[in-house]
């Protein structure tokens, strides 16, 4: 009877030492692809940080501005084009994704980020299709 008991209290502490490790896997995880989410949202910081005010806030810019900040907006449009092929490999949660197809959409309507956008993707060899099978350029 005894022995019975501690082959089922040694059961139950096995079942338990694995739902405890599943649990510990599964939050590992989690945090993983948030520091990974994160580390994307960072570069878009700092990318966002070279553009000028005046095209983050839907106004257009100069033919002067304009070519000035076109390596920016080439960066801009590179980073969301890495983040529509991570979405794409399920690297991305289903949250971030809805926020940064949103914030990508939202700045594509503004003028300059659609001119550099419609320039970049007449230039780039048909480079982007990620970016482009989602928001083709105007």
């Amino acid at each position: 009877m005894m022995i019975e008991n501690l082959s089922a209290l040694s059961n139950l502490a096995t079942a338990v030492a694995v739902i405890v490790a599943a649990w510990q896997l599964l939050l590992s995880q989690k945090q993983s692809v948030t520091t990974f989410e994160d580390s994307l949202a960072k570069e878009y910081r700092d990318i966002a940080a070279t553009l000028p005010v005046e095209a983050l806030l839907g106004e257009p810019l100069s033919d002067s501005d304009h070519r000035d900040k076109f390596d920016e907006f080439y960066r801009y449009f590179d980073l969301c084009n890495q983040q529509v092929f991570l979405r794409q490999s399920g690297r991305v949660s289903d949250k971030t994704w809805e926020f940064w197809k949103d914030g990508i959409g939202s700045n594509l309507k503004r003028p300059a980020f659609a001119r550099a956008w419609s320039e970049v993707a007449a230039r780039c060899n048909g480079d982007f299709s990620e970016l482009r099978s989602i928001f083709p350029p105007e």
